[in-house]
């Protein structure tokens, strides 16, 4: 058994338990140092919990001398002073004379998860502040993304004096520019990549400005709601310079965490430093069912126990995207930020509804988009497109090719004139600066995005060219991200180690997500004692090992792969190693531990 620190261990990307090509093809090798504690993990992982605890840090960029900051992240150690951020005092004052003033003051937000949670979180704060802010979100098949002219202008004549754009804003330049000349202050709020030239907003904030000093551009990973709420933190300290809290109460910054946690998990950003911070606190706020939206979406998930950063991501968050995608695009607002619990059960019901609705679409998609892959084997980004696919799924459609074909994937809903796209990328690949500059280049009407995630509009007429362009530019940093690629592993023990003292421990480095990897570990050698498939196409097994103990594994969507066919089919005799993430098998009177299988390998 080895546990010593990174620091000092010599296993570092070497292949574990000699699993060069496993069955689906990959390579098994450490993320960090060597951690096989074999039949040693049998008697309890009790005594090793602080020791792989340091590890699972280590190995995911923490320093030696930073373990106890990152063990427990909190506020404190990681929230830096939002006055670093370029605009953010500019923005703060102009929010505070709204304030004192009682301006009408209208919140535009994106139609997705962080863009609601943003709008809800402002729309919250000031109303706390005695302000009745209103909030605008555009109808996705309408309007598209981002402000238009039109309604920014629409807004000011109804009476808004300010208006502050979150989740979109920053390259709506000929939007903001009609806003300016209608006499209307717009402050962004955004955390998508911006050009040099930057649009005529009052105030911009967002780290990923061009110029942004050092320290702002260093949380270019914040999402959306991640930047509003650090806005909230310098309106408030603004505000409280000015004496307005002498006879007022100070609102609960914390209570709006939870919106922050929801908003960033859903938006897929970067869980590290100050994003697990957020995640990490906001994840208690919501356990305490404080807010009655937020209450009613986890009754409507069937979620009783307190969520975890993954229900964040696979329960509550897609519901919120259903309103936007294929029904009415404030449903996530209306529900987040209304004080009837009757309204938000209703709502609450009407977006899992919309969700089951959501998945019929996105399966007929999903299944014309990979029937287009078998043409574009040699591309580096799979581009596909079709004339009535619904656009409020492609960008989940592109995230399943992505996954199943470990390449950026672009899927478009062509219309006549013009189709809207979507796109979804692999580490190493910056999808978002290609879309950027196959923008400037001419080839798109518009389109923007981030390193892992993308937007675009594009004219039928060039989709080839569209096509051949992110080829050539992206090819050497695909095939450069996907050479590297391997099962990457942290653990690997005897089926008696697979408990939930185990798990426990491995969820103590939490929140896992986007740049802060969930353990894996290999478990082995094992008989596979039974294997099923169960639903349309996943597996479960029951594995037993050397040392006596069984468990269950699960692989989702897996039957008819490789490894799924070869475990149902040819295990009479083998032995295998088993990979994937520990997770609580909560179903009977006593909790055990269970695997989520990603991957196995034959251990003769």
């Amino acid at each position: 058994m080895s546990t010593r620190p990174l620091a000092s261990s010599s296993g570092i990307g070497a292949t574990v338990l000699g699993v060069a090509a496993s069955l689906s093809g990959k390579a098994w090798r450490w993320r960090g140092g060597n951690m096989e504690l074999g039949e040693d993990a049998a008697g309890g992982i009790g005594t090793l919990d602080h020791t792989i605890l340091d590890q699972l840090l280590l190995t995911r960029g923490v320093a030696e001398d930073d373990l106890a900051r990152h063990a427990a992240p909190t506020l404190r150690a990681f929230l830096p002073d939002p006055s670093t951020f370029r605009d953010m005092d500019t923005a703060a004052a102009r929010l505070a004379d709204a304030v004192t003033a009682q301006e009408r003051v209208t919140i535009y937000g994106d139609y997705d998860v962080d863009g609601a949670t943003s709008a809800a979180l402002l729309v919250e704060l000031l109303r706390q502040l005695g302000l009745a802010a209103d909030y605008y979100i555009p109808d996705r098949l309408l309007e598209g993304y981002g402000p238009t002219g039109e309604a920014l202008v629409k807004l000011a004549q109804s009476g808004s004096q300010l208006i502050v754009t979150v989740d979109c804003g920053a390259m709506a330049h000929e939007a903001l520019g009609m806003a300016r000349d209608a006499g209307v202050d717009v402050i962004v709020v955004d955390h998508h990549k911006c050009a040099a030239d930057l649009p005529p907003a009052h105030a911009l904030v967002n780290p990923n400005r061009l110029d942004e000093s050092d320290l702002g551009a260093a949380h270019g990973h914040l999402a959306a709601v991640g930047v509003a709420f650090l806005l909230g933190i310098a309106l408030v300290r603004t505000l409280r310079a000015r004496g307005w809290f002498k006879d007022r109460r100070e609102p609960e910054l914390i209570g709006l965490l939870d919106l922050v946690a929801l908003g960033t998990v859903a938006d897929v950003a970067a869980l590290h430093g100050l994003n697990r911070a957020f995640v990490a606190q906001g994840l208690k706020v919501l356990a305490r069912r404080t807010r009655i939206g937020m209450a009613a979406l986890m009754d409507a998930s069937r979620l009783a126990r307190a969520p975890q950063c993954s229900d964040l991501g696979f329960a509550l968050g897609p519901r919120i995207n259903a309103g936007g995608r294929i029904g009415e695009s404030t449903l996530g607002v209306r529900l987040l930020t209304t004080t009837d619990p009757e309204e938000a059960r209703a709502i609450a019901a009407q977006l899992s509804q919309l969700n089951e609705e959501r998945r019929a679409i996105e399966a007929q998609v999903q299944e014309a988009a990979e029937a287009q892959l078998a043409g574009q084997h040699n591309m580096a980004v799979q581009v596909l497109s079709g004339y009535g696919w619904h656009p409020g799924v492609i960008g989940i459609v592109a995230g399943r090719i992505k996954e199943k074909t470990g390449k950026p994937a672009v899927v478009i809903a062509l219309e006549a004139e013009q189709g809207k796209g979507s796109g979804r990328s692999i580490s190493g690949v910056d999808l978002g600066a290609a879309i950027i500059a196959a923008r400037e280049a001419g080839l798109l009407v518009a389109g923007g995005g981030h390193a892992m995630a993308a937007g675009l509009t594009i004219e039928p007429a060039r989709l080839a060219q569209f096509a051949a362009f992110l080829d050539e530019r992206l090819a050497r940093d695909v095939e450069r991200a996907r050479a590297g690629a391997a099962m990457l592993l942290d653990l690997a023990l005897a089926p008696g180690g697979l408990t939930p003292v185990l798990v426990e421990t491995l969820e103590a480095a939490g929140p896992y997500g986007v740049g802060w990897p969930a353990p894996r570990i290999a478990v082995g050698p094992v008989r596979i004692v039974k294997a099923e498939i169960v639903g349309k196409d996943h597996l479960r097994l029951i594995a037993s090992g050397n040392d006596g103990k069984s468990f269950k594994a699960i692989a989702f969507r897996a039957a008819e792969t490789e490894m799924g066919q070869t475990l149902l089919h040819r295990h009479q005799g083998r032995r295998f190693h088993l990979a994937g993430r520990a997770k609580i098998d909560d179903w009977g009177n006593r909790p055990a531990a269970e695997l989520q299988l990603d991957d196995a390998a034959f251990a003769d």
